[in-house]
C-alpha cells in the first residue's frame, strides 16, 4: 500500500510538473502576444498615449551647436587669389525644439500640426558671447553673384563698391546666424533668418490607429503629398517619418527612411551597431555612404544635381545644392565628412579637418518601440560662388568655389530621469513576463523529469527486484 502511495504520488508530481512545463510553454507566444498588443497600443499618437506625450512635446532636451569657419586671408584671397585659410571655432550651443507642436487636428487616422521654431542661447555650453565677431564669406556678395546674369555683373559690382562691400565680411555670431541688415541688399539677412517665431510645416502624419506599420509616416508637408524643389519625381518623394520615431518591432535588416525640412529631401539609414545606452538596448543608425554619392556612383541622385558646372559636370560627391527651397539663395549643404573626404576639395580650402566620430549623422533607435532615444545631426552650411572680369572682388577667383560657413550639430539624447521610467514602464514587465515564462518551463520539466524518474525506479524495484538489481 505505502508502495502504491508513493507511486502515484510520483506520477502526480511528474503530470504536475508536466502541466507547469506546457503552461510556461503557453506563456511564450501568449505573452509575447500581450507585449506586442501593448507595444501597439502605446505606439499610436493619440490623446492618452506613450508616444503621444513624447510625440506632442520632446521630452529630451535638443540643442543645436554651431562651429565657423573663421577665415584667416581674406585681404590676400580678394587680392592674390590666395588659397583661403580657415579657422573652425565653436561651439555656439542654442537650445531648440522646446516648444510644443501647435495647431493639432486629428482626421481620420490623420493628424496635422505645425513645428514652431525657436533657438535660446546656451552660454554654459559655449565657447563664447553670441558677440563674438567671425570673418566669414559675405552673403550678400555670394548671393548676389549666383542670382545675377553675367551681362549684369556691373550692376552688382557697383552695389559692392557704393556699400564698401567686399568677398568676406566680419560679423557677430548672432547677425551671422539670425540675422542682420545688409546694406547692399537692403534687406535683413543671416543664414536662418528669419528663425524664432517662425513655423515648420504644416505637416500630416499618420496616426497609425488603423494600421501601426504606418505610424508617424509623413503624408504631406506644407499642404502637398510631395516636393516641388526637384525636376524629377523620385527625388520629389516624401518618405518616411520625421526620424523621432518608426513604427515598432524595428527589423535592422531594412533601411529606415526620414524626411528632414532642414535638407529639402528624404534620405535613408541603415543599422550599424547594437550599443547599450543607459541600460536600454538600441539600434544605431547612420546615413547610407550613397545618399550624396555622386551620380556616377549613385545614379538615384541625378535629380539632385542642379548645375553641372559647379558640380563638376555632376561628378562632385557629398554637397546638395538646396537653393531650390532656399530662395534661390546659393545654399550648398553637406555632409562635412562626405564633402571633404575628396583630396581635391580639401585643397580648395585649407584647414578642415572633417572626422566621422564628429561629423557623421546618426540615431539610436529603441527597436520595441521604433522611439529614437538619441540623435545627431550633422549639417555643413556653404555658399557658391566664382570667377569675374566684372566684378572686382571676385576678378582673382580661378573657379567655382563651394566655400564652408558653419557646421551645426543638433543634438538630444535620454536623460537617466527618462531612461529609468522607460525600463521601469515597459522593460521591467516584459522582463517580469520572461522570467515567469522561463521559471514555469524550467521548474516543469525539472519536476517532470525527476518524479517520472524516480516513479520508474520504485515501479521497477516493486515488480522486478532481481532484474532491477542487475
Amino acid at each position: 500500500m505505502g508502495c502504491c502511495n508513493r507511486r502515484c504520488g510520483l506520477l502526480a508530481g511528474a503530470v504536475f510538473g508536466a502541466l507547469l512545463a506546457v503552461l510556461g510553454g503557453i506563456l511564450i507566444p501568449a505573452g509575447n502576444s500581450i507585449i506586442e498588443g501593448t507595444v501597439k497600443k502605446e505606439a499610436v499618437i493619440e490623446n492618452g498615449t506613450t508616444a503621444y506625450d513624447n510625440w506632442v512635446s520632446t521630452g529630451a532636451a535638443v540643442y543645436r551647436q554651431f562651429w565657423f569657419f573663421d577665415v584667416t586671408n581674406p585681404v590676400e584671397i580678394v587680392e592674390n587669389g590666395a588659397t583661403p585659410v580657415v579657422v573652425q571655432r565653436g561651439p555656439y550651443t542654442y537650445k531648440t525644439r522646446y516648444l510644443p507642436k501647435e495647431n493639432v487636428t486629428f482626421t481620420n487616422f490623420t493628424v496635422t500640426f505645425l513645428l514652431p521654431l525657436g533657438a535660446i542661447f546656451e552660454p554654459s555650453m559655449s565657447v563664447g558671447p553670441e558677440e563674438d565677431h567671425i570673418t566669414v564669406l559675405n552673403l550678400a556678395v555670394a548671393g548676389a553673384y549666383s542670382l545675377t546674369p553675367t551681362t549684369l555683373h556691373g550692376v552688382v559690382e557697383r552695389l559692392i563698391k557704393s556699400t564698401n562691400s567686399s568677398l568676406f565680411q566680419r560679423r557677430s555670431v548672432k547677425e551671422l546666424l539670425w540675422g542682420y541688415y545688409d546694406p547692399m541688399l537692403k534687406v535683413t539677412t543671416g543664414l536662418f533668418s528669419p528663425y524664432n517665431g517662425t513655423y515648420d510645416g504644416p505637416y500630416t502624419v499618420s496616426t497609425g490607429e488603423d494600421d501601426i506599420a504606418n505610424v508617424g509616416k509623413i503624408l504631406s508637408w506644407r499642404g502637398e503629398e510631395s516636393l516641388t524643389f526637384w525636376d524629377d519625381k523620385y527625388c520629389n518623394m516624401i518618405n518616411g517619418t520625421d526620424a523621432s520615431s518608426f513604427a515598432p518591432f524595428v527589423d535592422k535588416r531594412k533601411p529606415l527612411y526620414f524626411f528632414s525640412s532642414d535638407i529639402c529631401r528624404s534620405v535613408s539609414a541603415s543599422y550599424e551597431d547594437s550599443l547599450d545606452l543607459k541600460g536600454i538596448k538600441v539600434y544605431r543608425y547612420t546615413l547610407q555612404p550613397n545618399t550624396l554619392a555622386a551620380p556616377n556612383v549613385n545614379p538615384d541622385n541625378q535629380c539632385y544635381c542642379r548645375d553641372p558646372k559647379v558640380t563638376k559636370n555632376c561628378t562632385m560627391a557629398g554637397v546638395l545644392d538646396i537653393s531650390s527651397c532656399q530662395g534661390n539663395k546659393p545654399i550648398y549643404i553637406s555632409l562635412p565628412h562626405f564633402l571633404y573626404g575628396s583630396p581635391s576639395l580639401r585643397e580648395s580650402v585649407l584647414g578642415l579637418s572633417p572626422s566621422p566620430e564628429h561629423h557623421d549623422t546618426f540615431m539610436d533607435v529603441e527597436p520595441i518601440t521604433g522611439f529614437t532615444l538619441r540623435f545627431a545631426k550633422r549639417i555643413q552650411v556653404n555658399m557658391m560662388y566664382g570667377p569675374s572680369k566684372v566684378i572686382t572682388v571676385l576678378k582673382q577667383v580661378k573657379d567655382y568655389t563651394i566655400f564652408p560657413i558653419v557646421w551645426l550639430n543638433e543634438t538630444a539624447a535620454l536623460d537617466h530621469e527618462t531612461a529609468d521610467m522607460f525600463k521601469e514602464e515597459l522593460f521591467s514587465r516584459v522582463e517580469t513576463l520572461e522570467v515567469l515564462q522561463l521559471s514555469l518551463l524550467g521548474i516543469g520539466v525539472s519536476i517532470f523529469v525527476l518524479c517520472f524518474t524516480m516513479y520508474c525506479v520504485v515501479r521497477c524495484r516493486h515488480n522486478k527486484p532481481l532484474h532491477c538489481a542487475r
